[in-house]
């Protein structure tokens, strides 16, 4: 695996536990506790998730990484779902590589995954750049920063 996998992202420095696999790399992963693959994407999530728990103080415990998500029928996996203390789904994050440019596709994917989950907020990310929205009735604003969690 290239080290490009392990590009600086406009994330703080975060120490990860990566091995070498063959002839490739994996990461792991302490929401799902357990290695994966170490691809671009999973760079970025993996990032991410650091960040929502270590920076943002989201409870690693109400996260699902990769998470189900049935739209219209098709199974889908939305990359993190966030969910309150009462186990209601209240954020949704799509990761992507960083030679993904974030765009209307990128928010429309995630907001798919919301018309079954009904979250509050998206956030969407490819390590470089970051967006975070919050959805008030039928709109969605832009926010500065990820939302601080609420013990609900």
């Amino acid at each position: 695996m290239k080290d490009y996998l392990l590009q600086p992202l406009n994330f703080p420095d975060f120490s990860f536990r990566v091995r070498e696999l063959g002839q490739s790399k994996q990461i792991y992963d302490s929401v799902r506790k357990r290695f994966v693959a170490l691809t671009p994407e999973e760079w970025v999530r993996q990032n991410l998730l650091r960040y929502m728990s270590e920076v943002c103080r989201y409870p690693p415990a109400l996260m699902a990484v990769e998470k189900l998500v049935k739209v219209n029928g098709l199974s889908q996996r939305a990359d993190i779902v966030v969910y309150n203390r009462q186990g209601k789904p209240w954020l949704i994050a799509e990761c992507k590589s960083t030679s993904v440019k974030l765009s209307q596709d990128t928010f429309l994917q995630a907001a798919r995954y919301n018309f079954t989950l009904e979250v509050p907020f998206l956030v969407l990310t490819n390590g470089l750049e970051h967006y975070c929205l919050q959805r008030i009735r039928d709109n969605f604003e832009f926010l500065a920063d990820l939302p601080e969690f609420m013990e609900l």
